[in-house]
């Protein structure tokens, strides 16, 4: 059964029409990776399942709630399209860590964003199912916020961990390398707990040899039967760890299938010419 489903997503910016009727199926625990030329619509269809474009014509469901329909009568509001970004947790080509914020601050910041609201949750119904006084609703409320902090704290201190970066918990991004960067976007991006991880070419504003560190922790999420989407330009990356590998062109999906089918028996012309042109930086 289909944990993300992406039915008929057309997309045009202006007179361009980047996306022509995609559709994909998602299954809960595989790891999806998306390839093709620049201007196939690869990136502008992962910014449409975050929810940072919207679809002209399309439907989405993850996990049997709908979460788009172009032909619903209502549009959502930034609260609503907040929520549902929730779902997906986006790592940029470009990094994109807040420069005056240290490692684990820019891990929790997103989390610790929440607490508010979470707060105020919490205390109304505190109101509504105790009887409290004023003072001792603000007293829960209170030990309700550190502990969420604290709560946040260790989780990204685990994260940090995760990613191999336990030693720079209090450096700024402009100590880190590239690599380093790209490592505490992926836990920032875990930081929210996301149904669906999703890459934008992580490894494309790298150095060669800094590819393999950021390319080794996205091995090691395979391993907790995360749901992945990735896009990529490293062709070995994705025949390694892919469960199924997504080939578009020219807005459509051109070709899908198991690695093993995509890249040694291509059955489209587009993709085998696609394969013919690229130069593999992981050697095979």
């Amino acid at each position: 059964m289909a944990y993300l489903e992406i039915k008929d997503f057309y997309k045009s910016f202006g007179e361009v029409e980047v996306l022509k009727g995609i559709n994909l199926d998602i299954k809960k625990g595989e790891v999806v990776t998306i390839i093709g030329s620049s201007g196939s619509g690869k990136t502008t269809l992962l910014r449409c399942i975050n929810f940072l474009e919207t679809p002209d014509v399309g439907e989405m469901i993850l996990d049997g709630e709908n979460l788009f329909s172009s032909s619903a009568d209502k549009k959502d509001g930034e609260k609503e399209l907040r929520d549902k970004r929730l779902n997906f947790g986006l790592v940029f080509q470009s990094f994109n860590l807040f420069p005056q914020y240290n490692v684990l601050d820019n891990i929790t910041l997103a989390p610790t964003l929440l607490i508010k609201e979470q707060a105020e949750t919490y205390k109304k119904e505190l109101k509504e199912k105790v009887e409290l006084n004023r003072a001792e609703i603000k007293k829960a409320v209170a030990e309700f916020i550190q502990n969420k902090k604290e709560e946040i704290a260790k989780a990204g201190k685990e994260l940090l961990e995760m990613v191999d970066l336990v030693e720079k918990e209090k450096a700024y991004p402009c100590e880190l390398s590239g690599g380093q960067s790209q490592r505490v976007a992926i836990a920032r991006a875990l930081a929210l707990k996301p149904k669906i991880l999703c890459f934008d070419e992580p490894t494309s504003a790298l150095d060669p040899e800094l590819t393999g560190e950021v390319l080794k922790v996205i091995k090691s999420l395979k391993k907790k039967d995360r749901t992945m989407i990735i896009v990529t330009h490293e062709m070995g990356f994705a025949k390694n760890v892919s469960d199924k590998v997504v080939f578009m062109a020219d807005g459509v999906v051109e070709e899908m299938g198991k690695p093993k089918e995509i890249f040694e028996n291509p059955q489209s012309e587009k993709l085998k010419v696609f394969l013919s042109s690229i130069t593999n930086k992981d050697g095979e």
